[in-house]
C-alpha cells in the first residue's frame, strides 16, 4: 500500500482516508457517510444530507466549487477503475471527461500523491514521446459489505475495484433480537478486518426500511425490528461509518457498477440501462435500476415486489395480505413445485416489464442459485408469451444475476465504494 491510512476517527489527522466519519476532517475520502458538513478533501461527505460530494446527499443548495471538484475527481477515478491494470493516459482522461489537460493533470497529481493512482508504464503515441499511463491502486482503500439474511450472515472486504479480498459466513437468527444481531454482526466484521481500516460498512438486509435514515420498518416476519436505528447502532458499536439498504437494492447496485462481471462480461449497466433484480431466497424482493441508477423511490421503499397481490383469495402472507407473490412462490418451493414457483415469479416479472419497460430481468437469491435452469426457463417462458401476445418484438431477456451467493454482500460494499466513483447513486 503506497500510503498508510491516517488514524480513522481521530480529529486533526491526515492521510488517504483520514478521519472517516468525523466532521471537519480532511483527506481524500473525508467523512464518508458521516453526519454533518464541513469535511474537506477530494471526496467530502458522500451521500450525506447537507454535505458536498458526488453522492446523493440531500439539502445542498446549488453546485459549489468543492462539489464540482469532487465530481471531476470522481470522473477521473472511475475511468482509472474501469481501465483496469492496463491503465489510461492523461490525454485519454481529458478526452473522455471533457476536462482540460491542465485540470486532469492536477487531479491525477493529487490522486497519485494520496496513493490512489500510480504509473502503469508507457504507451506509444502517434507523435512525440510515449504517454505515461496511470492506473488505480486497488489496495489503497477497502469497504466492508455485510449481508444480514434471515438465517445467515455474509461479510466481505472489498478493495477499491470491488474485488473481494476476505470473506466470512456465520449462522444468524434475525429474530434473536436487535442486541444479539448487532453484537454478532459487529463481531464478524471485526474478525474480518484484522487491523484494516475501511471506508465504512455497507449493510444489506430484507426490507422495508428507510435507506436515508438507516432505520428499519416492519421487516416481513420480524415486526419487532420496526423503528430500530440499525445504522446508528452498528456505527456506535464499530466506530465506523455505516450505510443501510435493502438486500435487493444492494445487489442491484453491485450489478449496476459492474462489480459482478455481469454474465462474464466484466461490465455493469451504469451506462444508462434499466433492469430488475429479483431476489428469491428466504423472501422475495426486487431491486430496480432505471437509467443506470438504483431507483429507491421518494421514501426509499421502492422494490417491495414480493407483496404485490396476484391471487385475492390466496394463502395468508406474513405481511398480512393474501395471495402475495412471495407467499405463493415460497409455498410452491416448499412443496417442491419449482416450475410453478418459476411461473409465479414470471407473472410478477411480467408486471414489472409492463409497468417500467425495462431492458433485462436478473434472477438471484439462494433458491434461484440452487435451481438456475428451472427459474430462468420458467420466467423466460412468461416473457416470451408476453412478447408474442403484445407483438412488440423480442422478449425481455432473463438471466441469472452475477455475484452468486455473495452478490448481496458485494453490493453492500458498493454502498460505500460507488459514490467515490460517481456511480450507482439514485
Amino acid at each position: 500500500m503506497p500510503e498508510t491510512p491516517g488514524n480513522p476517527g481521530v480529529p486533526g489527522t491526515s492521510g488517504v482516508f483520514a478521519n472517516q466519519g468525523v466532521p471537519g476532517a480532511s483527506g481524500v475520502f473525508a467523512n464518508q457517510g458521516a453526519a454533518g458538513a464541513g469535511a474537506s478533501g477530494v471526496f467530502g461527505n458522500h451521500g450525506v444530507p447537507g454535505s458536498t460530494g458526488t453522492g446523493a446527499g440531500a439539502g445542498a443548495a446549488g453546485v459549489n466549487l468543492p462539489a464540482l471538484r469532487s465530481h471531476n475527481a470522481a470522473l477521473v477515478l472511475d475511468l482509472l477503475r474501469t481501465a483496469g491494470a492496463a491503465g489510461i493516459s492523461r490525454l485519454e482522461l481529458a478526452e473522455r471527461t471533457g476536462l482540460t489537460p491542465q485540470a486532469v493533470s492536477k487531479i491525477t497529481a493529487r490522486l497519485r500523491a494520496d496513493g490512489l493512482a500510480t504509473e502503469a508504464g508507457r504507451r506509444a503515441s502517434t507523435g512525440g514521446k510515449p504517454r505515461t499511463v496511470l492506473r488505480l491502486v486497488p489496495e489503497a482503500g477497502h469497504a466492508v459489505g455485510l449481508h444480514l439474511d434471515r438465517d445467515e450472515l455474509t461479510v466481505v472486504l472489498c478493495d477499491l475495484t470491488g474485488a473481494v479480498v476476505a470473506e466470512r459466513r456465520a449462522p444468524l437468527d434475525l429474530g434473536a433480537g436487535a442486541d444479539a444481531v448487532v453484537e454478532g454482526a459487529a463481531g464478524e466484521v471485526s474478525a474480518l478486518l484484522g487491523g484494516v481500516s475501511p471506508l465504512g460498512v455497507g449493510v444489506a438486509l430484507p426490507g422495508p426500511l428507510d435507506h436515508t435514515l438507516g432505520v428499519l420498518h416492519r421487516v416481513t416476519g420480524f415486526p419487532e425490528w420496526d423503528g430500530f436505528a440499525l445504522r446508528e447502532a452498528l456505527a456506535a458499536r464499530l466506530g465506523l461509518p455505516v450505510v443501510v439498504d435493502k438486500d435487493t437494492n444492494a445487489a442491484a447496485l453491485g450489478v449496476a457498477v459492474g462489480t459482478g462481471a455481469a454474465s462474464g462480461s466484466g461490465s455493469g449497466f451504469a451506462g444508462g440501462g434499466s433492469f430488475a433484480y429479483l431476489h428469491l431466497g428466504t423472501g422475495l424482493g426486487a431491486g430496480l435500476v432505471i437509467g443506470g441508477v438504483v431507483h429507491r423511490g421518494a421514501r426509499t421503499g421502492a422494490g417491495e415486489f414480493g407483496h404485490q397481490v396476484i391471487q385475492l383469495d390466496g394463502p395468508l402472507c406474513e405481511c398480512g395480505n393474501r395471495g402475495c407473490i412471495e407467499v405463493l412462490c415460497l409455498d410452491a418451493v416448499g412443496r417442491g413445485a419449482l416450475a410453478e414457483a418459476a411461473r409465479v415469479l414470471g407473472a410478477g416479472a411480467g408486471n414489472l416489464v409492463g409497468l417500467l419497460d425495462i431492458d433485462l430481468v436478473l434472477l438471484g437469491g439462494r433458491t434461484v442459485a440452487a435451481h438456475e435452469e428451472v427459474f430462468v426457463r420458467g420466467v423466460g417462458a412468461v416473457m416470451e408469451e408476453r412478447a408474442r401476445r403484445e407483438g412488440g418484438g423480442a422478449p425481455v431477456p432473463v438471466l441469472v444475476a452475477p455475484g452468486g451467493a455473495r452478490g448481496v454482500a458485494e453490493g453492500a460494499a458498493q454502498l460505500l465504494l460507488a459514490p467515490l466513483f460517481g456511480r450507482g447513486e439514485g
